[in-house]
């Protein structure tokens, strides 16, 4: 059975300018790709909300997030009322050609609103960089210019800001989605296909819990639920029976043989994040290559000749990559002596190293392997950089 994650944003384009591997034509599994440019690891994010409170029971940080205790059980009427103004249509433009839209959840009276990464990235193009400009539509259908605090590819969350005037909005209630239950009520609120249909409403039930699944070149571990998510629902919140967000939603499986196959981000696990997005406008802590890659498979490395492993199609300016030496078109083999042939293997090898520390690499170029040492740098996907 063929199956694969897509992310739910809805991005339209009047040009395909999605840039395919030179030497072959690959099957796209997502509605955007996300690039492994920024980062490249495997998100624990049991292990990062741990990390988290640890930090937050010395008094180094303070959330903007707070969880409350589940009240009374409300019906989806009840709960529609109460989540919807904090409900908001993202529009993002990528360029002069290409935008597309997505959901958003108020998490601060003072403007700050979540969604996922991916609504504020280019599906089209090949470096995935983020919007131009982006709008946020409130629910009484007033619009703002949104300034992309941060935005993190590895867990597919993003945080914008927008200046309400001193106009104060309503934040929406969270709960802590490591109390869910299988089989218990789900509602889900967003914008599917866009604006004409704004503030959608699904609902279902909790499928499963701490799905690991793979979208792109990351793994996740997310909340399966049979609440209809579309194209445009991404960023939006999942909610339990208190009209809390447990939840933000962000893919579903595609196939020919199943439905009902919705994903969300744990908001537990999103917390953490989130803060860190809002204090430093990047994830920190993070070791980073600086690449953009795609896997060459058994059946293209012998077509074409060549080693599997990770062809390099991008290179992050003033990255370890960079640095280097590593070019564009170089097929990563190996990397502290264990062979690679996969973007997952990069990042499983990759992610026993800090930041600061060595870590060699063998490139096949021209005919030949090579090894490249080089210093993992911090992934730093600052405000400076992304208002570029």
């Amino acid at each position: 059975m063929k199956f694969f994650c897509k992310r739910q944003n809805s991005e339209v384009s009047e040009k395909n300018s999605f840039g395919v591997f030179p030497f072959v034509v690959l099957a796209v599994s997502a509605a955007l790709i996300i690039s492994a440019s920024v980062g490249m690891y495997y998100w624990d994010g049991e292990q990062a909300s741990a990390e988290y409170a640890s930090e937050n029971a010395r008094g180094e940080y303070k959330s903007v997030i707070t969880f409350s205790s589940q009240a009374k059980e409300l019906s989806v009427p009840e709960i529609v009322k109460k989540v919807k103004p904090s409900v908001v249509g993202i529009s993002a433009k990528f360029s002069e050609t290409t935008g597309g839209t997505g959901t958003g959840i108020i998490i601060s009276p003072d403007g700050y609103i979540v969604t996922n990464s991916h609504v504020v990235r280019s599906s089209t193009d090949e470096n995935h960089s983020l919007a131009q400009q982006v709008t946020v539509v409130l629910s009484d259908k007033e619009e703002y210019a949104a300034e992309i605090v941060g935005a993190d590819p590895r867990t597919d969350l993003a945080v914008l800001k927008i200046n309400t005037e001193g106009k104060k909005l309503t934040s929406a209630e969270f709960g802590d989605s490591t109390n869910l239950s299988e089989g218990e009520l789900a509602v889900a609120i967003g914008n599917p296909l866009g604006f004409e249909l704004y503030g959608s409403v699904t609902s279902g039930i909790i499928s499963a819990l701490n799905r690991t699944i793979t979208i792109d070149v990351y793994e996740m571990n997310l909340i399966q639920t049979d609440a209809a998510i579309n194209p445009g629902n991404s960023g939006g919140p999942l909610l339990n029976s208190c009209g809390q967000v447990v939840g933000i939603n962000s893919s579903k499986i595609i196939s020919d043989y199943a439905e009902g196959l919705g994903f969300a981000i744990p908001i537990t696990s999103a917390k953490p994040i989130i803060d860190d997005l809002i204090r430093n406008g990047y994830v920190t802590g993070r070791a980073s290559i600086g690449i953009s890659g795609e896997d060459v498979g058994e059946s293209n490395a012998k077509y074409y000749g060549l080693p599997e492993g990770v062809y390099v199609r991008y290179i992050e300016k003033n990255s370890a990559a960079e640095a280097c030496g590593i070019e564009v078109g170089d097929i990563i083999v190996a990397a502290d002596s264990e062979t690679v042939k996969t973007m997952r293997d990069l990042n499983r090898i990759k992610e026993t190293f800090s930041s600061g520390e060595k870590i060699v690499l063998t490139v096949y170029r021209d005919g030949k392997n090579s090894e490249i040492t080089l210093i993992l740098g911090e992934e730093k996907l600052m405000r400076e950089y992304i208002q570029q």
